[in-house]
């Protein structure tokens, strides 16, 4: 029997041109993010568009939808204003398969090493144009693991216990001991647990899905001899993700909270999803910023068509 062609994506791009000259096409990669290996992490797609390109945004949210993956991230450059800052500036925007979010860590991350892996900038800081306002993203060379990247955000606030929830919310995790439970700013329920339970759990999505609220964290102190200091899980089915593997942004409320409970400001992070990932967080409490280290890789590459 004989073989199927094969065609590389090179190939493949180059071949769309010839039979579909009118057919523009907007290039894409999928990075893993927060992660050094291949398939862990949290997977985002980085679609490139032209310089201050605006695209509606149903098709937008239908390109998302059809990744369909935790989050697709669009880029596109600002012309330069002439001002001081000579820093490449991006419009950045973060779509779920069915809603767009104000703020991603890891896909803005994924969107970093994007744009420096890809060489579409020279510089080793990135200001992106975002919902949340101006976000700065910068390269951190190590000599011998490659480079961090590492993002300013700001620090989210919480509320109070809301002691009400904790029962209903144990038993929404089959019996886990609960220690309290507050809101944050996002409307997303903060569930404090113990590292074991975090990364034992068992999720329902379907009873997650009725609870109040975005999404759930759950968040405990990590496990003695670990490397790690707190661990968290964020499951959000409203939104289309049943579990973000490693939620970026849930350390802006987070950091400021175990930096009141273990008298620290700097952490080592493990998100104990099926995929992992680690966040190395530092809270910077005089300014109210959090910063996020990671890493990521690139593992697809292709176009959509337009």
């Amino acid at each position: 029997m004989q073989g199927v062609p094969t065609i590389t994506a090179g190939r493949l791009e180059l071949s769309l041109s010839l039979f579909l000259p009118w057919q523009k096409l907007v290039h894409y990669v999928v990075v893993d993010a927060f992660t050094e290996t291949v398939f862990k992490g949290n997977p985002a797609a980085v679609c490139f568009l032209e310089e201050d390109e605006e695209k509606d945004v149903e098709w937008l949210q239908a390109v998302a939808r059809e990744f369909n993956i935790s989050i697709t991230c669009f880029l596109a450059r600002v012309a330069a204003s002439g001002t001081e800052d000579s820093s490449p500036r991006f419009r950045l925007r973060w779509f779920t398969p069915i809603s767009e979010l104000n703020l991603c860590g890891h896909g803005t991350l994924a969107a970093t090493h994007a744009l420096i892996t890809s060489g579409k900038v020279d510089s080793d800081t990135i200001q992106y144009v975002t919902l949340s306002g101006t976000l700065t993203a910068k390269r951190v060379s190590e000599i011998e693991t490659g480079f961090f990247i590492e993002l300013v955000f700001p620090v989210a606030p919480i509320s109070e216990s809301d002691s009400e929830s904790a029962s209903s919310l144990s038993r929404v995790f089959d019996g886990a001991s609960i220690v309290e439970v507050k809101k944050t700013a996002k409307d997303d329920l903060l569930v404090i647990s113990s590292g074991k339970a975090v990364e034992d759990l068992q999720p329902q999505f379907d009873k997650i899905r009725s609870c109040a609220g975005r999404g759930i964290i759950i968040t405990g102190l990590a496990q003695p001899d670990s490397g790690f200091d707190y661990v968290n899980r964020f499951f959000s089915p409203k939104l289309g993700v049943n579990e973000d593997h490693v939620c970026g942004s849930a350390n802006c409320f987070l950091a400021p909270y175990w930096s009141k409970k273990l008298r620290k400001n700097d952490f080592v992070v493990y998100a104990a999803s099926p995929r992992g990932g680690v966040v190395n967080v530092c809270l910077d409490e005089q300014n109210q910023r959090v910063t996020l280290r990671g890493k990521a890789l690139t593992v697809m590459t292709g176009s959509i068509l337009v």
